[in-house]
């Protein structure tokens, strides 16, 4: 079998995203670390080569935080292959932009916690 996540080869590039997390990203992760939302977060996970902002292993719940650099038509197309080759692993994708971040933080952490319970009872 394949190995598909968070592979040695990547582990370099996780490291370097995570030292230079966006304002955005740093904000989501001080709610979702430590089990805040009733599952375990991990920051920067890779499967293949792309590299999810956090990811919930056990739920395969994946939660992506868009800055402005997402916004093209290029970038929109990319972000769209990503979670279709996301979804063929079984991994639901929620993004959030960084101005949701800032500005409904509490909604951003709604819909989190409605997709945990939701995949919670989904999940074997």
């Amino acid at each position: 079998m394949a190995l598909h996540f968070n592979r040695g080869s990547e582990r370099d590039k996780r490291k370097a995203l995570r030292s230079n997390a966006s304002d955005a990203e740093q904000r989501l992760w001080r709610h979702l670390r430590a089990k805040q939302l009733g599952t375990k977060f991990r920051r920067q996970y890779s499967i293949d080569a792309y590299v999810l902002d956090f990811y919930a292993p056990r739920l395969k719940l994946a939660i992506e935080v868009d800055g402005d650099s997402h916004f093209t038509a290029e970038a929109m197309k990319y972000d769209r292959e990503r979670t279709t080759y996301m979804n063929q692993f079984g991994i639901e994708v929620l993004r959030f932009t960084n101005l949701e971040i800032f500005e409904n933080i509490e909604g951003v952490l709604d819909t989190i916690e409605r997709a945990v319970k939701g995949r919670r009872t989904t999940s074997p």
